[in-house]
């Protein structure tokens, strides 16, 4: 699982793009399956292929699938109950199943059999129906943009010693058909900057200039999950 794409994110782009008939349940496994190898999801009767579970749902009258880019301290996208949520700040990501009258959430784990199976296996949890305090496109699209100019402001003058300079390159695919262009512009600014923290490096500053790129960089990061969260929640506003 690339830390710059959350597979719960793809999860929950292709899904909702399925439920609202942009394409199909095989191609949207397939882009999971893409993205991370096999996936399969924990059940009572044992593990069974994630796309089987989905179809499973949908007749369960499964209407939306939720993105949560939880960290210790931010629970966003959660709202419990604390088993859920502690597996998926330890996850740092879910997705949430929303059927009528309660939720499921599925949290994803690498799933590694032998020097060549590599794959993502699923642990399912009852999760409550309540709906998270979540910001709009918009609002996380505005939010974004002004965090990023005050950490650039705030970064310029701890820049420190050049460590060398890597490639920034965000691995997201992007988000799937029926999205609206705002979305998929936000999502990718959002990936890229996923990128830009992912390669954040402290060496050679002093105590203070590390306290303030710190501060600068959870902001960003805050911002950053709202944006992709919202952005992969916009297909629902559609629909």
């Amino acid at each position: 699982m690339h830390p710059d794409s959350p597979i719960s994110a793809t999860l929950v782009c292709w899904g909702n793009a399925w439920l609202s008939g942009r394409t199909g349940l095989d191609e949207a496994a397939d882009r999971v399956e893409r993205q991370a190898g096999p996936q399969l999801a924990a059940t009572a009767a044992g593990d069974v292929p994630l796309r089987r579970l989905l179809a499973d749902l949908r007749g369960e009258e499964l209407s939306a699938l939720r993105l949560a880019l939880p960290v210790a301290g931010d629970p966003l996208g959660l709202t419990g109950p604390p088993p859920f949520n502690s597996a998926a700040v330890d996850a740092g990501q879910a997705a949430i199943a929303v059927l009528p009258g309660r939720c499921l959430g599925l949290v994803p784990a690498p799933d590694r059999r032998g020097s060549s199976y590599a794959g993502v296996r699923w642990s399912l949890f009852e999760a409550s129906p309540a709906v998270p305090d979540l910001p709009s496109l918009a609002e996380a699209e505005q939010a974004l943009t002004l965090t990023m100019r005050a950490a650039a402001d705030a970064l310029l003058g701890v820049e420190g010693p050049v460590q060398g300079r890597r490639p920034v390159r965000a691995d997201d695919e992007g988000l799937a058909p029926g999205y609206p262009a705002r979305a998929h512009r936000v999502a990718a600014l959002a990936s890229r900057l996923a990128a830009v923290l992912r390669l954040a490096d402290d060496r050679g500053l002093t105590s203070g200039q590390v306290a303030v790129r710190s501060q600068a960089l959870r902001d960003l990061d805050r911002a950053v999950r709202r944006a992709r969260v919202a952005a992969h929640h916009a297909i629902t506003e559609l629909v």
